[in-house]
């Protein structure tokens, strides 16, 4: 099967992986198939909440801008995750936007009504949707509480831990962390400043706890992180 088929990409995304042969066909028949270069918006606040997107090819971040224009990434997104699913719950318009971080950003966008049509014929699947927008409404919570109740410090390390066992590889006892995001990048995921985090990186890999390059963390003992 050609691997850059719409079919081809459904059948590899993790969560689909609960729908029949027949239902992976109709959604192929419905699905559209988009690009999108480094640094477009995917969309922006306000929009209807009419589509779904599955991401197949290059990162994603969904993000707002703060009062003084500040840019506050939410999340980063991979390829097999699917975004803006809101809709599903009954949400009309974006909170956020969605912008690519890489080129040639590639994704399957799928209606809303017939993303629920399939929900309702397929309880797996349904509650596999459903469990993931749990999951991401508790991790954007547990954020919230973070940015309130956490320092600047901690935050980074937090950020750096999480980002370990959500992506990371295992070397060993050490863990593997190929990301690309720059220090902005990671300023922006945890509320702090760019100095803040080069600073904090560099105290932990003074301390011997971490390494890193421009596209990399080793983490020498993930539990021992601090």
């Amino acid at each position: 099967m050609n691997p850059n088929s719409k079919l081809w990409y459904l059948q590899k995304n993790s969560l689909l992986k609960e729908l029949s042969e027949g239902e992976l066909e109709e959604m192929e028949a419905k699905a559209v198939m988009k690009t999108a270069e480094k640094d477009s918006y995917i969309y922006f606040p306000n929009e209807p909440s009419k589509v779904i997107f599955f991401l197949k090819e290059g990162r994603v971040k969904i993000g707002s801008y703060s009062n003084d224009g500040r840019e506050i990434i939410k999340t980063i997104l991979y390829p097999g995750e699917m975004f803006g699913e809101l809709g599903l719950v009954g949400v009309e318009k974006r909170n956020d936007w969605a912008k690519a971080m890489d080129d040639n950003v590639r994704f399957c966008t799928l209606s809303v009504e017939d993303a629920l049509e399939i929900m309702r014929h397929n309880p797996e699947f349904n509650i596999k949707v459903t469990k993931q927008i749990g999951d991401r409404l508790v991790k954007l919570e547990r954020k919230m509480e973070s940015l309130i109740f956490k320092d600047s410090r901690t935050r980074i390390v937090d950020f750096i831990r999480d980002l370990g066992r959500e992506k990371g590889r295992k070397i060993g006892f050490e863990t593997l962390i190929e990301h690309n995001l720059t220090h902005q990048d990671i300023a922006n995921l945890t509320a702090t400043s760019r100095q803040t985090v080069t600073t904090v990186l560099n105290e932990l890999k003074a301390a011997n706890q971490i390494n890193f390059d421009r596209k990399s963390i080793l983490i020498r003992d993930i539990d021992k992180l601090k």
